[in-house]
């Protein structure tokens, strides 16, 4: 069994989700789909959309105060802001600079973490070495993402995401509770299956790659759905062995909002009954980075997770990143 040198908790939870609603009846209007299909393949309703004057780091800042006083701690006590996007404010500074800024938590460091819909797992993973190495003690780790600004709506892959930021407290924890184990894995040969082309230092942007719709994401669908539900299965095996237990041990599993169908068939893959997967895309769509806390915050707060809880964390995205995480809850 795995052991990080001091266990890690999660303390506090937040999450915010703009005001405006799309729903499914709207973007069949304008997109050659039903909102029978995307409802029956996506498990989505409808989705939140930001306003044009709110950015990433506005969903996420108002996600990371709730954290805070959720965790009964003040801004000044947190260490380090960690903040998981795949769209930040700016290629510079980091989002998490600018919501260090926003909620006046002078005292930490900040910076971003790039792994898209897997960003929330791999930026917990990063929080609890600093915490179990004894560097810092209480670390915030936000997920946040506005894909409607990368989305181009004539495109039939409008439907999967909506807008919403999500956050968490890590902190030191006794033996017997916190994070058991995590397994992260990486596979750059996926790269080109989901991507926004233009923007960095390969396209830059121009009035041509403006033209060619070249700043909005780009998704294979089918890779995304067949790569999701080969790879999660194996995240999910390998994690339960790194900490000693089976399927039949997992109280809820809390995982990425991708799509209804890719969860089922990834619950199926493990012997997982399906009740056990917690979900909610059916309000919020995809939101990326912010799947996972802004699910998390819902049923922490609803008083569905209970103290020894085993949860179950899951995710894949671009890149491909992919990987899982167990704790017991405290």
């Amino acid at each position: 069994m795995k052991q990080l040198v001091r266990n890690v908790k999660i303390i506090g939870t937040g999450s915010y989700t703009p005001e405006k609603i799309l729903t499914n009846e709207e973007l069949s209007e304008i997109l050659p789909t039903t909102p029978e299909w995307i409802e029956e393949n996506l498990g989505i309703k409808e989705r939140r959309i930001a306003s044009e004057n709110e950015f990433t780091s506005d969903l996420a800042a108002k996600a990371a105060l709730s954290a805070i006083q959720s965790a009964g701690l003040q801004k000044e006590d947190i260490d380090l802001i960690i903040v998981a996007t795949a769209t930040p404010d700016r290629l510079a500074p980091s989002t998490a600079a600018i919501v260090q800024d926003k909620i006046q938590a002078y005292n930490a460091v900040a910076f971003d973490i790039s792994a898209v819909c897997s960003g929330f797992l791999y930026a917990m993973s990063v929080a609890s070495q600093f915490i179990a190495s004894g560097v810092y003690d209480n670390v915030l780790v936000i997920g946040a993402d506005t894909f409607s600004k990368i989305t181009d709506w004539s495109r039939r892959d409008a439907v999967f995401f909506g807008d919403g930021s999500g956050a968490a407290v890590l902190s030191h924890a006794d033996e017997d509770n916190g994070f058991l184990a995590f397994k992260l894995y990486s596979d750059g040969r996926g790269k080109w299956n989901f991507t926004v082309p233009a923007g960095g230092s390969e396209i830059p942007a121009s009035k041509e790659s403006v033209e060619n719709n070249l700043h909005y994401f780009q998704m294979n669908g089918k890779a995304v759905y067949e790569t999701a539900t080969e790879v999660l299965p194996i995240a999910i095996q390998k994690v339960l062995e790194d900490s000693g237990l089976s399927v039949d041990d997992v109280d809820l599993m809390v995982p990425h909002q991708p799509s209804i169908r890719i969860l089922q068939k990834t619950a199926e893959k493990i012997g997982l009954p399906f009740s056990k997967v917690m979900t909610n895309m059916d309000k919020y769509a995809n939101t990326s980075g912010g799947t996972i806390p802004i699910l998390l915050d819902e049923l922490y707060r609803a008083g569905k997770i209970k103290k020894g809880n085993i949860i179950l964390f899951a995710a894949v995205g671009s890149g491909w990143t992919y990987g899982a995480a167990i704790i017991k809850w405290s």
